[in-house]
Protein backbone atom coordinates (compact mmCIF):
# COMPACT_ATOMS: atom_id res chain seq x y z
CA UNK A 1 0.00 0.00 0.00
CA UNK A 2 1.28 3.67 -1.03
CA UNK A 3 2.04 5.51 1.85
CA UNK A 4 0.49 8.29 0.53
CA UNK A 5 -2.50 6.65 1.18
CA UNK A 6 -5.03 7.69 3.99
CA UNK A 7 -7.81 6.65 5.47
CA UNK A 8 -11.45 9.18 4.73
CA UNK A 9 -11.73 9.02 8.15
CA UNK A 10 -8.76 11.36 8.44
CA UNK A 11 -10.59 14.06 7.25
CA UNK A 12 -13.99 14.79 8.49
CA UNK A 13 -15.08 17.35 6.15
CA UNK A 14 -14.36 15.57 2.98
CA UNK A 15 -15.46 12.34 4.26
CA UNK A 16 -18.93 13.88 5.41
CA UNK A 17 -18.81 15.77 1.69
CA UNK A 18 -18.19 11.91 0.17
CA UNK A 19 -21.30 10.65 2.17
CA UNK A 20 -23.42 12.91 0.61
CA UNK A 21 -22.32 12.36 -2.67
CA UNK A 22 -22.99 8.89 -2.08
CA UNK A 23 -26.68 9.44 -0.95
CA UNK A 24 -27.54 11.74 -3.56
CA UNK A 25 -26.63 9.41 -6.24
CA UNK A 26 -28.10 6.38 -4.97
CA UNK A 27 -31.27 4.81 -3.63
CA UNK A 28 -30.77 4.31 -0.17
CA UNK A 29 -33.32 7.06 1.12
CA UNK A 30 -35.73 5.74 -1.47
CA UNK A 31 -34.72 1.92 -0.13
CA UNK A 32 -35.19 2.84 3.52
CA UNK A 33 -38.47 4.56 2.50
CA UNK A 34 -39.76 1.38 1.16
CA UNK A 35 -38.59 -0.37 4.07
CA UNK A 36 -40.17 1.59 6.45
CA UNK A 37 -43.86 1.93 4.75
CA UNK A 38 -43.99 -2.07 3.52
CA UNK A 39 -42.04 -4.07 6.20
CA UNK A 40 -41.64 -1.94 9.70
CA UNK A 41 -45.72 -1.66 9.94
CA UNK A 42 -45.41 -5.72 10.48
CA UNK A 43 -42.40 -5.84 12.41
CA UNK A 44 -43.84 -3.25 15.17
CA UNK A 45 -47.39 -5.01 15.50
CA UNK A 46 -46.99 -6.38 18.71
CA UNK A 47 -44.32 -4.60 20.53
CA UNK A 48 -46.96 -2.18 22.54
CA UNK A 49 -49.52 -4.86 23.27
CA UNK A 50 -50.66 -4.45 26.86
CA UNK A 51 -48.09 -1.73 27.41
CA UNK A 52 -49.40 1.84 28.89
CA UNK A 53 -45.71 2.99 27.53
CA UNK A 54 -43.39 1.69 24.60
CA UNK A 55 -39.82 2.09 25.09
CA UNK A 56 -37.70 2.53 21.75
CA UNK A 57 -33.97 2.65 21.81
CA UNK A 58 -31.89 4.11 18.85
CA UNK A 59 -28.32 3.10 18.59
CA UNK A 60 -26.77 5.74 16.64
CA UNK A 61 -30.03 7.42 15.88
CA UNK A 62 -27.67 10.38 14.04
CA UNK A 63 -30.00 13.84 12.78
CA UNK A 64 -32.88 11.96 13.38
CA UNK A 65 -34.97 11.32 10.20
CA UNK A 66 -35.09 7.77 10.09
CA UNK A 67 -35.88 7.77 13.82
CA UNK A 68 -38.90 10.26 13.71
CA UNK A 69 -40.28 7.79 10.62
CA UNK A 70 -40.11 5.08 13.00
CA UNK A 71 -41.72 6.91 16.28
CA UNK A 72 -44.72 7.76 13.44
CA UNK A 73 -45.27 4.79 12.19
CA UNK A 74 -45.57 3.37 16.06
CA UNK A 75 -47.49 6.09 16.72
CA UNK A 76 -49.62 4.87 13.86
CA UNK A 77 -50.01 1.48 15.38
CA UNK A 78 -50.73 2.17 18.85
CA UNK A 79 -52.44 5.47 19.13
CA UNK A 80 -52.48 7.44 21.78
CA UNK A 81 -49.71 5.08 23.68
CA UNK A 82 -47.36 6.90 25.21
CA UNK A 83 -43.38 6.60 23.82
CA UNK A 84 -40.12 6.89 25.71
CA UNK A 85 -37.75 7.51 23.23
CA UNK A 86 -33.88 7.74 24.20
CA UNK A 87 -30.86 7.70 21.27
CA UNK A 88 -27.28 6.99 22.02
CA UNK A 89 -25.54 9.59 19.39
CA UNK A 90 -22.09 9.72 19.65
CA UNK A 91 -21.46 13.18 17.44
CA UNK A 92 -22.76 16.21 19.38
CA UNK A 93 -22.83 17.73 15.60
CA UNK A 94 -25.47 14.89 15.27
CA UNK A 95 -27.85 15.59 18.41
CA UNK A 96 -28.04 19.20 17.99
CA UNK A 97 -29.69 18.95 14.38
CA UNK A 98 -31.71 15.87 15.88
CA UNK A 99 -33.35 18.20 18.74
CA UNK A 100 -33.58 20.40 15.92
CA UNK A 101 -35.53 18.74 14.11
CA UNK A 102 -37.80 17.29 16.68
CA UNK A 103 -38.42 21.25 17.34
CA UNK A 104 -39.59 22.00 14.14
CA UNK A 105 -41.89 18.89 13.73
CA UNK A 106 -45.47 18.09 14.57
CA UNK A 107 -47.47 15.85 16.18
CA UNK A 108 -44.90 14.44 19.04
CA UNK A 109 -47.30 15.61 22.25
CA UNK A 110 -47.21 12.09 23.36
CA UNK A 111 -43.33 10.98 22.93
CA UNK A 112 -40.82 11.94 25.64
CA UNK A 113 -37.19 12.62 23.67
CA UNK A 114 -33.83 11.69 25.58
CA UNK A 115 -30.42 11.87 24.10
CA UNK A 116 -26.79 10.87 25.75
CA UNK A 117 -23.62 11.34 23.82
CA UNK A 118 -22.11 8.26 24.17
CA UNK A 119 -21.18 5.34 21.47
CA UNK A 120 -23.00 2.07 21.89
CA UNK A 121 -20.27 0.52 23.93
CA UNK A 122 -20.56 3.49 26.32
CA UNK A 123 -23.69 3.04 26.82
CA UNK A 124 -23.64 -1.01 27.45
CA UNK A 125 -20.52 -0.24 30.04
CA UNK A 126 -22.48 2.88 31.63
CA UNK A 127 -25.89 0.52 32.00
CA UNK A 128 -23.35 -2.63 33.27
CA UNK A 129 -22.12 -0.15 36.24
CA UNK A 130 -24.61 1.38 37.15
CA UNK A 131 -27.14 -2.08 37.29
CA UNK A 132 -29.44 -0.21 35.30
CA UNK A 133 -30.78 -2.98 33.22
CA UNK A 134 -34.03 -1.25 31.69
CA UNK A 135 -35.67 -3.67 29.10
CA UNK A 136 -36.98 -1.88 25.66
CA UNK A 137 -39.75 -2.47 23.35
CA UNK A 138 -37.91 -1.62 20.37
CA UNK A 139 -34.16 -1.39 19.28
CA UNK A 140 -32.77 -0.23 16.04
CA UNK A 141 -29.31 0.02 15.47
CA UNK A 142 -29.33 1.38 11.61
CA UNK A 143 -26.02 1.55 9.40
CA UNK A 144 -24.11 1.79 12.88
CA UNK A 145 -22.42 -2.07 13.37
CA UNK A 146 -19.55 -1.14 11.36
CA UNK A 147 -18.40 1.69 14.35
CA UNK A 148 -18.20 -1.07 16.64
CA UNK A 149 -15.00 -3.29 17.61
CA UNK A 150 -16.74 -5.84 19.51
CA UNK A 151 -20.10 -6.81 17.41
CA UNK A 152 -20.97 -10.24 19.17
CA UNK A 153 -21.02 -8.83 22.69
CA UNK A 154 -22.87 -5.83 21.09
CA UNK A 155 -25.52 -8.12 20.04
CA UNK A 156 -25.79 -10.21 22.95
CA UNK A 157 -26.14 -7.21 25.24
CA UNK A 158 -28.52 -5.77 23.48
CA UNK A 159 -30.71 -8.88 22.78
CA UNK A 160 -30.61 -8.85 26.37
CA UNK A 161 -32.91 -5.79 26.89
CA UNK A 162 -35.36 -7.28 24.99
CA UNK A 163 -38.85 -6.42 26.88
CA UNK A 164 -42.19 -9.36 25.93
CA UNK A 165 -43.04 -9.05 22.17
CA UNK A 166 -39.96 -6.66 21.39
CA UNK A 167 -37.47 -6.37 18.27
CA UNK A 168 -34.36 -5.56 17.62
CA UNK A 169 -33.97 -4.14 14.03
CA UNK A 170 -30.63 -3.96 12.35
CA UNK A 171 -29.90 -2.05 9.26
CA UNK A 172 -26.43 -2.53 7.05
CA UNK A 173 -25.07 -2.96 3.80
CA UNK A 174 -25.79 -6.81 2.40
CA UNK A 175 -24.10 -9.84 1.82
CA UNK A 176 -25.15 -9.91 -1.64
CA UNK A 177 -24.19 -6.52 -2.47
CA UNK A 178 -21.34 -5.33 -3.92
CA UNK A 179 -19.81 -3.92 -0.96
CA UNK A 180 -19.01 -7.45 0.03
CA UNK A 181 -17.04 -8.22 -2.89
CA UNK A 182 -14.90 -4.91 -2.88
CA UNK A 183 -14.02 -5.48 1.08
CA UNK A 184 -12.58 -9.04 0.59
CA UNK A 185 -10.63 -8.46 -2.80
CA UNK A 186 -9.64 -5.09 -2.11
CA UNK A 187 -9.78 -4.29 1.50
CA UNK A 188 -6.35 -5.33 2.84
CA UNK A 189 -5.01 -3.16 0.05
CA UNK A 190 -6.42 -0.20 1.23
CA UNK A 191 -6.09 2.18 4.29
CA UNK A 192 -7.71 0.98 7.44
CA UNK A 193 -8.86 2.94 10.32
CA UNK A 194 -9.89 2.19 13.63
CA UNK A 195 -13.10 3.44 13.61
CA UNK A 196 -14.40 1.20 10.95
CA UNK A 197 -14.78 -2.25 9.88
CA UNK A 198 -15.62 -3.90 6.78
CA UNK A 199 -18.93 -5.58 7.83
CA UNK A 200 -22.01 -6.95 5.71
CA UNK A 201 -25.15 -8.98 6.82
CA UNK A 202 -23.62 -12.35 6.15
CA UNK A 203 -21.22 -11.83 8.78
CA UNK A 204 -24.11 -10.37 11.18
CA UNK A 205 -26.50 -13.50 11.04
CA UNK A 206 -23.34 -15.85 11.30
CA UNK A 207 -22.79 -14.64 14.64
CA UNK A 208 -26.59 -14.72 15.55
CA UNK A 209 -26.65 -18.11 14.46
CA UNK A 210 -23.36 -18.84 16.89
CA UNK A 211 -25.24 -16.69 19.98
CA UNK A 212 -28.55 -19.34 19.13
CA UNK A 213 -30.63 -16.08 18.62
CA UNK A 214 -33.70 -15.87 16.49
CA UNK A 215 -33.65 -13.49 13.57
CA UNK A 216 -35.47 -12.85 9.92
CA UNK A 217 -33.21 -11.04 7.43
CA UNK A 218 -34.37 -9.66 4.39
CA UNK A 219 -32.76 -8.02 1.50
CA UNK A 220 -34.00 -5.08 -0.45
CA UNK A 221 -32.07 -3.61 -4.17
CA UNK A 222 -30.41 -0.53 -4.07
CA UNK A 223 -27.92 1.07 -6.19
CA UNK A 224 -25.56 3.89 -6.44
CA UNK A 225 -24.97 5.66 -9.60
CA UNK A 226 -20.87 5.41 -10.12
CA UNK A 227 -21.05 6.65 -13.80
CA UNK A 228 -18.91 9.84 -12.87
CA UNK A 229 -16.28 7.87 -11.23
CA UNK A 230 -15.23 6.97 -14.95
CA UNK A 231 -14.73 10.07 -16.34
CA UNK A 232 -11.49 11.47 -15.52
CA UNK A 233 -11.13 15.12 -13.65
CA UNK A 234 -14.54 14.50 -12.40
CA UNK A 235 -15.78 16.14 -8.73
CA UNK A 236 -18.39 13.99 -8.18
CA UNK A 237 -16.66 10.73 -9.21
CA UNK A 238 -13.29 11.77 -7.29
CA UNK A 239 -15.44 11.66 -3.97
CA UNK A 240 -17.63 8.83 -5.12
CA UNK A 241 -14.54 7.17 -5.37
CA UNK A 242 -13.24 7.82 -1.91
CA UNK A 243 -16.64 6.63 -0.52
CA UNK A 244 -16.41 3.50 -2.39
CA UNK A 245 -12.73 2.82 -0.95
CA UNK A 246 -12.62 4.74 2.36
CA UNK A 247 -9.50 6.88 0.75
CA UNK A 248 -8.92 10.22 1.08
CA UNK A 249 -8.32 11.66 -2.69
CA UNK A 250 -8.02 8.23 -3.53
CA UNK A 251 -7.63 8.88 -7.85
CA UNK A 252 -4.80 11.30 -6.94
CA UNK A 253 -2.89 8.80 -4.04
CA UNK A 254 -3.54 5.16 -5.33
CA UNK A 255 -1.01 2.80 -6.95
CA UNK A 256 -1.82 2.82 -10.48
CA UNK A 257 -2.19 -0.94 -10.77
CA UNK A 258 -4.79 -0.70 -7.62
CA UNK A 259 -6.68 1.80 -9.39
CA UNK A 260 -6.46 -0.08 -12.62
CA UNK A 261 -8.01 -3.33 -11.11
CA UNK A 262 -10.62 -1.49 -9.19
CA UNK A 263 -11.58 0.88 -12.41
CA UNK A 264 -11.72 -2.24 -14.39
CA UNK A 265 -13.81 -4.48 -11.57
CA UNK A 266 -16.34 -1.52 -10.45
CA UNK A 267 -17.44 -2.33 -14.29
CA UNK A 268 -17.90 -5.86 -14.31
CA UNK A 269 -21.58 -7.60 -13.94
CA UNK A 270 -20.56 -8.83 -10.23
CA UNK A 271 -20.37 -5.61 -8.94
CA UNK A 272 -22.13 -3.36 -11.22
CA UNK A 273 -25.16 -3.47 -13.68
CA UNK A 274 -25.28 -0.82 -17.15
CA UNK A 275 -28.07 0.72 -17.66
CA UNK A 276 -29.44 3.14 -19.56
CA UNK A 277 -25.66 4.49 -20.04
CA UNK A 278 -25.12 4.31 -16.69
CA UNK A 279 -23.12 2.17 -14.14
CA UNK A 280 -25.29 0.80 -11.35
CA UNK A 281 -23.10 0.08 -8.44
CA UNK A 282 -25.33 -2.87 -6.21
CA UNK A 283 -25.30 -1.57 -3.01
CA UNK A 284 -28.24 -3.53 -1.39
CA UNK A 285 -29.30 -3.37 1.99
CA UNK A 286 -30.03 -6.24 4.63
CA UNK A 287 -32.80 -5.85 7.23
CA UNK A 288 -32.57 -8.24 10.09
CA UNK A 289 -35.16 -8.24 12.67
CA UNK A 290 -34.41 -10.46 15.98
CA UNK A 291 -36.70 -11.58 18.05
CA UNK A 292 -36.56 -11.32 21.74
Amino acid sequence: MASSMRSLFSDHSRYVESFRRFLNNSTEHQCMQEFLDKKLPGIIARIGDKKSEIKILSIGGGAGEIDLQILTKVQDQFPGVHINNEVIEPSAEQIAKYKEFVANSSNLENIKFAWHKETSSEYQNRVMENRELQKWDFIHMIQMLYYVKDIPATLKFFHSLLSTNAKLLIVLVSGISAWDKLWRKYGSRLPRDDLCQYITSTDVTQMLDKLEIKYECSHLLSTMDISDCFIDGNENGELLWDFLTETCNFITTAPPDLKAEIVKDLQEPEFSVKKDGKVLFNNSLSFIVVEA
